[in-house]
């Protein structure tokens, strides 16, 4: 066992597996303590190295390209400080990381694990269900249906759509981005309906737009780590990404055959009732009507 305990966090290394566990200091991000142990396995590693530094140093682990979901939401833009794949070390403690990387690199080098990308998720991402409440709303995940209760202070636009709900088999993709306290961020799930939507964040129903803390804004990537392991990985959308490279529109989603319940029809035309409403009064201009029409329709 290969093995190094630091405030920021301990790794483990037993052959087969690296425990990253986050460490309970307070200088640790909430991220990486929300996240939790991560379990990668030998064969999601790319390499690992050693940074010494005139007061303290860093191991950091490379993982393939599309072994794990977290790094394929975040898109690699998650702040260094709450990557699990980085590790403080202090000074006194450089000659152990170095053990342990080398020791990681020998298994690599043993066991013959390829760099090549894989073609299936090797970490399962974050359990289910998650629940974050950011800035702009609640949005939560249980494995089958996403859903985002709008803020207070969310955009008049959401709040008059209501609570947005997306089965899973209806999504395309996650697009994430941080709010990196200077500028805003946002979480996005693209359906094939709205992949061509170029409503900005703060009037899209359905995307969060995260302008608040960025602590806790930080949080939304475990919802979309969460959605993005259960949709297809991404080395089987290569197809579907050539086409739409060359201009073609992709191919709706059949509408279920199922007819709405009575329940539905009611809050569908009140909904479009308030609509009218807010138009009526110049709440909503024409273009906002429209288009938080058709998204209440979709919805339903």
């Amino acid at each position: 066992m290969a093995e190094i305990i630091q405030r920021d966090g301990t790794w483990a290394f037993d052959g087969t597996t690296v425990r990253i566990t986050p460490g309970l200091h307070r200088s640790v991000p909430l991220f990486r303590q929300t996240y939790g142990e991560v379990a990668v396995p030998l064969e999601a590693i790319s390499g690992v190295a050693f940074e010494p530094e005139r007061r303290r140093g860093r191991l950091r682990m490379r993982l393939r390209e599309g072994a794990d979901p977290l790094l394929h939401a975040t898109g690699g833009r998650l702040p260094d400080p709450a990557d699990p794949y980085r590790l403080i070390v202090d000074v006194d403690r450089a000659g152990v990381a170095e053990y342990v990387a080398e020791e990681i690199r020998r298994a690599l080098l043993l066991d013959q694990i390829p760099k090549e990308p894989t073609k299936t998720y090797l970490l399962p991402g974050p359990p289910v269900p998650v629940s974050v409440r950011s800035s702009d709303g609640t949005v939560s995940f249980d494995g089958t249906q996403v859903r985002i209760d709008w803020a207070d202070t969310s955009d008049r636009v959401k709040r008059a759509t209501g609570p947005r709900i997306i089965d899973v088999g209806d999504l395309v993709q996650v697009e994430w981005l941080p709010n990196s306290g200077y500028e805003d961020g946002f979480m996005r799930f693209v359906t094939r309906e709205t992949s061509f939507s170029k409503l900005p964040p703060e009037k899209d129903p359905y995307a969060l737009d995260l302008w608040g803390s960025t602590r806790r804004d930080l949080l939304t990537a475990l919802v979309a780590t969460a959605v993005t392991a259960r949709l297809p990985h991404p080395s089987t959308r290569g197809d579907l990404a050539d086409e739409d490279e060359r201009g073609h529109r992709p191919r709706r989603l059949a509408a279920s055959a199922v007819p709405p319940s009575a329940d539905h029809h009611d809050v569908l035309l009140r909904r479009l009732r308030e609509l009218g409403e807010l138009h009526r009064d110049g709440v909503l201009t024409d273009e906002e009507f429209a288009m938080t029409k058709a998204a209440v329709l979709r919805g339903f």
